[in-house]
């Protein structure tokens, strides 16, 4: 068990005026709450003097840690790199623009030790947000709900509390930091709760995501249904709709081969198979089924080739 109570991770990228009034807050809250913690300023290639101010800030408190990469990855790769060295017993996200408040810490982290959840997610059920992002936010939200029957209001909120061992147990990628709480499902970890938190008007700099993002959210959404489903049985999906395809498409060919056969014997005038639009319809379903089937054929073969395949999270042993 970790001597550290939490760890707060935040990344950032050109937010040097809002650190020094961020990590003076955090310490504050955790000061008042008798935490003992760490906070972990993840620097994702910023081109301001964040990365100056992260020096001077360690100098003072010394509870900062820090990671500064050399150009922007993005959101996930910031928070996977934290993931890994996180050392409390309870991992905090937040952004570093002050919209998310330090004072929701301790209420997150007794969610985590004193009511048994494995991940809790903020709700922003106000917020301070123009209507170009508000209204696209939940259909966004109502949509990943929906497909994941995951039952939270906000799945892009920054400020989450994870057990450690949910965060050591996941792999967040490309820019699945929207859906850690389906991966922490996959995972095993069930357990999810929910926060209504305050959501604060922004102090300094402008936002770092468009209207893009809510595009890439829909696209990582379709990914993420799709690896978690059938990562490890590309055949159960592929395959199965090859068959399904192929099967139309014979049973159509069939039918009007039948059809010609009969127009043939009753002396019944009837075009050739090939001038019908029908006959090639068919034809193009039996041909993309057998490539479906093949995808899946070749998915399970990578599948089973994956160094992962037979990797499992084991709750308990008796031995």
């Amino acid at each position: 068990m970790s001597k550290l109570n939490i760890s707060v991770i935040v990344p950032l990228f050109n937010e040097e005026e809002s650190l020094p009034e961020l990590v003076d807050w955090v310490n504050k809250v955790m000061y008042e709450n008798n935490l003992s913690y760490e906070i972990i300023l993840i620097d994702d290639g910023s081109k301001d003097n964040s990365w100056k101010e992260i020096q001077t800030l360690a100098e003072t408190y010394g509870s900062i840690r820090a990671i500064k990469f050399k150009r922007n990855y993005g959101k996930s790769a910031a928070l996977h790199n934290g993931f890994q060295a996180a050392e409390g017993s309870v991992v905090i996200t937040m952004d570093s623009d002050l919209q998310d408040s330090p004072d929701e810490i301790p209420g997150l982290y007794n969610m985590i030790v004193k009511e048994g959840y494995d991940m809790v997610s903020g709700w922003k059920k106000k917020r301070y947000d123009p209507i170009s992002k508000t209204i696209p936010s939940k259909f966004f939200n109502w949509t990943a709900r929906k497909a994941t029957k995951i039952k939270l209001h906000d799945f892009n909120c920054g400020l989450k509390a994870y057990k450690n061992e949910v965060v050591k147990s996941i792999e967040v990628y490309g820019e699945m930091h929207r859906y850690i709480p389906v991966l922490a499902k996959q995972a095993g970890f069930t357990e999810i709760g929910e926060k209504v938190v305050q959501h604060r008007a922004r102090k300094y700099g402008v936002t770092k995501f468009g209207l893009e993002r809510f595009i890439n959210g829909f696209l990582d959404l379709m990914s993420i249904i799709f690896i978690t489903r059938f990562g490890k049985k590309p055949m159960h999906l592929f395959g199965s709709m090859g068959t399904l395809m192929f099967t139309i498409g014979f049973i159509s060919i069939i039918w009007l081969g039948a059809h010609k056969l009969y127009c043939i014997f009753n002396g019944v005038a009837a075009r050739l198979l090939t001038d019908t639009p029908y006959f090639y319809i068919a034809l193009a379903a039996m041909i993309m089924g057998t490539q479906l089937f093949l995808t899946g054929f070749l998915g399970e073969l990578v599948s089973r080739s994956a160094t992962d395949r037979n990797q499992y999270q084991i709750d308990d042993v008796i031995d």
